[in-house]
């Protein structure tokens, strides 16, 4: 049986990260398996929905939002791209978020679920999430067919340029920039 508590103390104590664990999903995330909240410096872990799948499934949702709390708590330990990605949130429908001053401002971007699955699950500081996840579930519960196709089913289909991030991200800071002065 796996042991969130036990995981999440190491890892707090090994990174020097003043975290909370919680395993009540946010309203808007009962669905989700995990998600990290910058402000209340939580991270969130879906049990009840993780309750009969494997250890190594339950290590990668646990180690992934870990690694996203490391990701904004600490972002001088992480290059360029990571730190940029983190003032995006890009929805699997095209509604996106930017980051302002601790503030989420919100938009819409026109393009189907397909193309914005590939580049939510593109983003650095998801692609170093997922990788994070992976080793460290591979280093407490072994390697294994299972864990593998968990991981890989987090990676976007067709990685994506650069460029592509740029277009995005302008995109989101425009729509986002006329709206505040609006």
């Amino acid at each position: 049986m796996f042991d969130y508590e036990k995981h999440f103390e190491r890892y707090r104590g090994d990174n020097d990260l003043d975290l909370k664990l919680s395993f009540e999903m946010p309203a808007g995330y009962e669905a989700a398996n995990g998600t990290f909240d910058l402000e209340s410096k939580t991270v969130f872990v879906n049990a009840a929905l993780l309750n009969g799948s494997p250890d190594y499934e339950k290590a990668f949702y646990l180690f992934h939002e870990l690694r996203h709390a490391s990701q904004y708590l600490c972002p001088g330990q992480f290059g360029d791209a990571v730190r940029r990605s983190l003032r995006y949130v890009v929805g699997y429908d095209g509604t996106c978020y930017k980051i302002v001053d601790g503030i989420y401002y919100g938009c819409r971007l026109e393009g189907g679920e397909e193309r914005f699955t590939d580049i939510y699950l593109g983003q650095p500081h998801e692609i170093d999430a997922n990788a994070y996840a992976y080793e460290q579930a591979r280093n407490v519960c072994g390697d294994s067919d299972g864990l593998r196709k968990l991981y890989e089913f987090w990676l976007p289909r067709q990685p994506l340029p650069d460029e592509v991030y740029d277009s995005v991200y302008a995109s989101i800071d425009e729509m986002i920039q006329a709206e505040t002065q609006a």
